[in-house]
């Protein structure tokens, strides 16, 4: 029992400093002390990235294999760590500015971190759920934060009611699972699920835990949520939707696909490819009417998930870390973007009106400039680190044999910059007599953004050395 606690160190260390801040704020002035609580919880998140990625190279299980400490699930936890650190850290001015910060949501961030943090290292069923529902919980309630907001608690009440759906889907297909298999540890599962030796229960099982996993990643046709919560949220909690849940649940499915299932690639292969074709397409081709710039951003993350589970589809190692890598890259473009939306202001009030954005670069060149990086890499324009990003899943697609499904990618990228080269456009060639928006000045957000764009240009070079890294954590989990 001891040695299996010490594994989970950083989990139970961030549960108990969650609970602590908790105890404090409510027992001293409360939402007095909750800028406090933002930097201390960034602080937290930041020192525990720095102690998982520190902490060695070996495959460790704990509590019969429920709980799984390898390369692959660091890596995706310091992902987790480090976006939802920058996201705390850009949204405090905004949130005390509007009057909106309460001590509860550095809480219910770190809460959602715990929950994030044991979904992407779960070796079972159970396990699984239960870090699905600790992440999802805390979300359901930040999206509806603006309490006198009627947009924020319609954003609250869908993603509650169509969370609910997509549990009770996950679930139900997990208890097929456990059903046909007779077990609900991972590795009992694989060893029941062999190729050409899958039962129609057990294939059942993983179609519903698949639509469960793809409403959390907000994959077509489970999306239907995400454009009306992205809008309704509260900008800063729209930022963190579009960041580190993604690379939770994004690394779970991979983790449930080759741990659960990996010797029937060629059942759940079929899934994925559909899911990231409609994906795709429907995320590039519904952008192109909105003019809310959430909206958009909701749209386009619907698209940019399609991408990732290409690489997933290919259903190696290659793959893998394709998807890894497009995924560190993913959320490194959005919190630069969410970083501008933040500063988006009209006559002191905030702004999500793309039209805001005309003639941008007459009154702020340089964060023009870097936004014109954002929208380009986010659009795959070569040579900006979002074209790596894409070729690395179309090559893995390619190399698996899903050739057809590259060339779907391609077109769906073509047909999806649209929208991003719109955005541009308005910046630099919009109409001069239109009112744009007034950019706050807000030091943090603009560090953010120019470091944002900064990474896309000089990211190219070797990407940072997170493609070794995502190759180590590949191996570890497809092996």
């Amino acid at each position: 029992m001891g040695a299996d606690l010490t594994i989970l160190l950083p989990e139970i260390f961030l549960s108990l400093c969650a609970m602590a801040a908790l105890i404090f704020a409510v027992y001293t002035t409360k939402d007095e002390v909750a800028p406090l609580l933002v930097w201390g919880t960034a602080a937290v998140f930041v020192a525990l990235a720095l102690w998982v990625a520190l902490s060695g190279n070996v495959t460790r299980t704990a509590f019969g294999g429920m709980f799984v400490d390898d390369a692959f699930a660091r890596f995706a936890k310091v992902t987790i760590l480090l976006s939802a650190a920058a996201i705390l850290v850009m949204s405090k001015d905004y949130m005390v500015k509007r009057d909106l910060l309460r001590f509860e949501y550095p809480v219910l961030i770190a809460l959602a971190v715990v929950g994030m943090m044991i979904m992407v290292s779960a070796g079972d069923l159970m396990m699984l759920y239960m870090g699905l529902e600790l992440q999802s919980l805390a979300l359901y309630v930040v999206a509806s934060l603006r309490r006198d907001s009627v947009k924020s608690t319609e954003a609250g009440l869908k993603y509650f009611v169509l969370g609910a759906l997509s549990s009770g889907l996950l679930l139900y297909g997990a208890s097929l699972t456990y059903g046909f298999a007779g077990t609900t540890s991972f590795a009992g599962i694989i060893s029941v699920a062999t190729d050409g030796n899958i039962s129609v229960g057990l294939l059942f099982g993983l179609v519903f835990l698949t639509a469960g996993l793809a409403f959390k990643v907000s994959a077509a046709p489970f999306h239907m949520w995400t454009p009306d919560v992205y809008e309704g949220s509260p900008t800063p909690v729209t930022a963190f939707f579009a960041t580190a849940p993604k690379v939770a649940a994004m690394a779970l499915f991979a983790r449930v696909v080759h741990d659960a299932f990996g010797g029937v690639v060629g059942d759940w292969q079929q899934i994925l490819a559909f899911l990231a074709v409609i994906s795709m397409f429907l995320g590039a081709i519904a952008a192109i009417g909105q003019r809310d710039i959430k909206r958009l951003m909701a749209y386009s993350s619907i698209a940019h998930m399609g991408f990732a589970l290409v690489g997933l589809s290919a259903g190696t190692a290659q793959g893998v870390e394709a998807m890894l890598i497009y995924m560190a890259i993913y959320v490194t473009m959005n919190v630069g973007t969410f970083a501008f939306i933040l500063t988006m202001e009209q006559d002191g009030r905030h702004i999500t009106d793309i039209g805001g954005l005309n003639m941008l670069s007459a009154r702020e060149p340089a964060k023009a400039l870097a936004m014109l990086v954002l929208f380009f890499s986010l659009a795959g324009v070569p040579p900006l680190l979002g074209f790596f990003g894409k070729y690395g899943v179309l090559l893995a697609a390619v190399d698996a044999g899903l050739g057809w499904l590259a060339v779907a990618g391609a077109i769906a990228s073509v047909i999806g910059a649209f929208y991003y080269l719109r955005i541009v456009f308005f910046m630099y060639f919009g109409d001069p007599e239109a009112r744009g928006t007034d950019v706050a000045v807000a030091p943090v957000q603009g560090a953010f953004l120019i470091a944002s764009a900064a990474v896309m240009v000089l990211g190219i070079i070797n990407l940072f050395g997170v493609e070794a890294l995502a190759a180590s954590a590949a191996i570890a989990l497809v092996n």
